[in-house]
């Protein structure tokens, strides 16, 4: 919910916390006002918006990975990420920590026409490998975010079609249908999104699954400015019609991080990032 592609963060309390995100979320997200559009935007200025929005990642950021069963059940991952656009295209590496020492590390790359390759690392293994494209839905720790719901790659598909603007709560929102062509490798058919038509941040994605026609459903809460950027301190993931959701909640970060690409190796570090103010 990508989401999580840029993420600082304050929660709804006004305290440290998504969408991607998702954010996401996270994101998927620190993402910087690129610009207002006009009440009546043609589609490209809405990709315009969009893409720049991803075009300008560049953050550290911590905090955790929320499964909550059927029964209310709460299990809770710690993680640390970080993400940076450079001239050949995103980077984004997750670090997700299970009880005791047990950790899955996540490094996502996207080229600058919006195509995706994901490498894991996961617990007892020494190195890292190429995650197959049949195994980009797998879940990440159980939850319903899935390896390939971290990166947004949909705004650069081929296909797009703007639909009539609506409200999202209070919210007037672009909404902007993406269809996936056969050039496009992804799980999904489609990802609708409500895009916030001030400041360009997608409030709630919808993503249909190829073949079962399963949707998920993306939401961001504690949308908040800081530094010039917009964040949302949660992302939940649902699938419509079933029990439980997960959350994706950003509890630290810094933006304009000037990363590097040393930064971006399987193995290095994830230096701590600073708590949201």
């Amino acid at each position: 919910m990508t989401f999580l592609r840029r993420a600082v963060v304050l929660s709804r309390s006004r305290k440290p916390g998504l969408y991607s995100s998702i954010a996401l979320l996270v994101l998927l997200s620190l993402s910087p006002v690129t610009r207002t559009l006009a009440a009546a935007p043609d589609l490209q200025a809405v990709l315009s918006g969009s893409r720049q929005r991803i075009e300008k990642t560049d953050y550290r950021a911590t905090g955790r990975l929320t499964q909550i069963g059927a029964d209310g059940k709460r299990t809770n991952y710690k993680f640390a990420a970080k993400a940076h656009w450079f001239p050949d295209g995103l980077r984004m590496l997750f670090e997700f920590s299970g009880p005791g020492a047990d950790k899955t590390t996540l490094l996502l790359r996207m080229s600058t026409n919006g195509r995706p390759t994901i490498e894991a690392m996961k617990p007892g293994e020494k190195a890292a490998s190429v995650v197959p494209f049949e195994h980009w839905n797998d879940p990440v720790l159980g939850t319903n975010f899935s390896y390939e719901d971290l990166v947004e790659d949909w705004f650069f598909w081929k296909t797009q079609e703007l639909q009539p603007s609506t409200k999202y709560g209070a919210r007037d929102c672009f909404v902007l249908k993406s269809t996936a062509g056969a050039q496009d490798k992804t799980s999904y058919d489609s990802v609708t999104s409500w895009i916030d038509q001030s400041i360009m941040f997608p409030v709630q994605v919808v993503k249909t699954l190829h073949g079962s026609g399963q949707q998920k459903q993306f939401t961001a809460f504690g949308l908040r400015q800081n530094g010039g950027s917009w964040s949302a301190s949660q992302m939940e993931a649902k699938l419509p019609g079933k029990p439980g959701s997960s959350l994706l909640v950003i509890e630290g970060g810094t933006p304009k991080a000037n990363l590097s690409a040393k930064d971006f190796v399987i193995g290095t570090p994830i230096a701590p990032a600073a708590p949201a103010k």
